[in-house]
C-alpha cells in the first residue's frame, strides 16, 4: 500500500509580526502555498501578529485555515474572524493537543516564547517515540541560529544524544521548506509495521 503525502500543517508563530518585515513576508509565502497545494492550515486561530499574516495568505488563496483557541483568549478577541473552522477548547494543553491531532507536519516561524512552548513540547513528544511527524524550523533572516546553536551545545554537553539532532530540520527559506513538504511520505500502518517485522 502507498504512502501518501502531507494534507494538514501545524504553523507555530508569533503573535507579534517582529521588527524586521522579511518575517511577514515569509509568513505570507508559506499561507500562499499551503493553500495553493492543497495543504490545510492548523494553527492557534490568532488574528494577530504573524498567525495573522498566514492565516490571511491562506484564505487569500481560498485555502482552508483551522484554528483552535481556549475560550479566554476568544473572549479577548484576539481571534481570526475568517477561518473556515475555529475550534474552542478550555485550556492551553487542550489547544496543542488537538493542533498536534489535526497536523501532519509542522512548521515553526519566529515567534516568542509561546512558539518556543509548542517547538520544544512537539520535540520532546517525537523524542519519547509518540509521534514521527516531520518538524520543520523556518530561519528566517537567521532567526533561529541561536537555537541551532543551543541544540548544538546541548548534545555537546552530552545532555542529548547526537540523534537529537535529527528530530527537526532548520530550512532558510519557504522555497527549501516546499521542497521538504513535497517530497515528504507518509507511511500507512502497513509500511508502519513492515519496517517492524
Amino acid at each position: 500500500m502507498a504512502g501518501r503525502g502531507i494534507s494538514s500543517v501545524c504553523v507555530y508563530c508569533g503573535s507579534r509580526t517582529g521588527h524586521d518585515p522579511a518575517h511577514a513576508a515569509a509568513a505570507s509565502a508559506l499561507g500562499h502555498g499551503l493553500a495553493s497545494r492543497g495543504h490545510a492550515l492548523v494553527y492557534g486561530a490568532g488574528g494577530i501578529g504573524l498567525m495573522n499574516v498566514v492565516a490571511d495568505a491562506v484564505i487569500a488563496r481560498k485555502g482552508l485555515a483551522i484554528g483552535v483557541i481556549p475560550r479566554h483568549l476568544a473572549e479577548l478577541e484576539l481571534k481570526h474572524n475568517g477561518l473556515s473552522e475555529t475550534v474552542l477548547v478550555d485550556t492551553m494543553h487542550e489547544r496543542k493537543q488537538i493542533m498536534f491531532e489535526r497536523a501532519d507536519a509542522f512548521v515553526v516561524l519566529p515567534g516568542g516564547f509561546g512558539t518556543l512552548d509548542e517547538l520544544f513540547e512537539i520535540l520532546t513528544w517525537k523524542m519519547l517515540g509518540l509521534h514521527d511527524k516531520p518538524v520543520y524550523v523556518l530561519n528566517s533572516q537567521g532567526y533561529w541560529d541561536p537555537l541551532e546553536e543551543l541544540i548544538r551545545q546541548v548534545i555537546g554537553h552530552g545532555f542529548a544524544g547526537p540523534e537529537t539532532a535529527a528530530l527537526l530540520t532548520f530550512v532558510p527559506d519557504v522555497e527549501r521548506l516546499f521542497r521538504a513538504l513535497d517530497s515528504h511520505v507518509i507511511e500507512t500502518p502497513v509500511q508502519a509495521r513492515a519496517h517492524l517485522a
